[in-house]
């Protein structure tokens, strides 16, 4: 894979808010501590797509990665990050455990809930991303296993080494039709050695109610915007009735109506916010993420965020005194 950054050709100042944009907008988002001071760090980062699955090459010096709380509850499409060590070594910390990576090594971390990722030298490293929901397996087992050396002891896990190594890297596999006949296999690759490696096999056999409430919120980001969204439809494209689906997002502590207007508001807030929150009417902003009552849709923005939807775009941007 060829670097598509390389702070070789940033100014030391810059380098840092450099990186951290680049792995915020391709990966995942945390804090990044570098070691050296801004004239020594050195990174070269490739990155790549396959479908749902995002990669990251990374070449770097000694650095510390944090997914604190906060970074954790950021409103993004849950993830299950698999680190590959090449090079080097590495200590990751989740859930309580901790483990020391050697070369040949992998371990996966969630990013829904705090992490810290230490390489205390130079790393040669691999970050590949999956949407947890397309892993179809239960919490607990992912509880269960992140922050656990998987290597030599497992051959599934000896198998996935090299695959992963290389899939990483391989850029003709990150284009076209290439890209799509791989996603399916590397999916099922990294759940053959999470199963293995959890040793129950009754978790492999019922995945796919094991994580229906996850599956359930990964089609309402899909379509937030769609404005028949209901639970009717949503039902339906997960095969169940409107009765089960209530049941399974309550076992997950999620009221519908409240999720979906939650969701619905920080979409308007944040399109307000940006680049081009001039560019459409409030009216038109709130219709696009389906309020369809101006007049309400003011009211329920100000009452979750404390200020009026105008005064918020206002705010993030001024209009010319001149």
């Amino acid at each position: 894979m060829s670097p598509v950054l390389d702070t070789a050709f940033i100014p030391p100042r810059d380098r840092e808010e450099v990186v951290r944009n680049a792995v915020w907008k391709s990966m995942v988002a945390v804090d990044i501590d570098h070691r050296p001071a801004a004239e020594d760090i050195r990174v070269r980062i490739g990155l790549g797509t396959m479908g749902p699955i995002r990669i990251c090459s990374a070449w770097a010096t000694a650095v510390t990665l944090r997914r604190t709380e906060r970074l954790a509850r950021v409103d993004e499409e849950p993830a299950v990050t698999l680190g590959v060590q090449m090079t080097g070594s590495s200590v990751v910390v989740q859930n309580g455990r901790e483990c020391l990576l050697r070369p040949g090594e992998f371990a996966v971390y969630e990013s829904i809930a705090p992490y810290t990722h230490l390489f205390d030298r130079e790393v040669d490293y691999r970050f590949i991303r999956f949407p947890r929901a397309a892993l179809a397996l239960p919490d607990r087992l992912l509880r269960d296993l992140t922050a656990v050396p998987l290597g030599s002891d497992n051959p599934v896990a000896r198998l996935a080494f090299t695959y992963f190594s290389q899939l990483a890297v391989s850029d003709a596999l990150h284009q076209g039709v290439h890209a799509d006949a791989v996603v399916e296999p590397s999916i099922e690759l990294l759940r053959a050695v999470l199963t293995s490696q959890h040793g129950n096999s009754s978790l492999a056999r019922a995945p796919l109610e094991a994580t229906l409430s996850l599956r359930i919120t990964q089609y309402l980001r899909k379509h937030l915007a769609d404005p028949d969204l209901s639970a009717a439809r949503i039902a339906a494209a997960h095969d169940i009735s409107v009765r089960h689906l209530y049941a399974v997002l309550s076992r997950s502590g999620i009221s519908l109506g409240d999720w979906i207007r939650t969701h619905r508001l920080a979409a308007c807030r944040r399109e307000l916010a940006g680049p081009n929150g001039r560019l459409r009417t409030i009216a038109a902003i709130g219709r696009r993420w389906g309020f369809v009552d101006a007049t309400h849709f003011s009211k329920i923005f100000k009452q979750a965020y404390g200020i009026s939807p105008r005064a918020w775009r206002d705010e993030n941007h001024p209009r010319s005194s001149a």
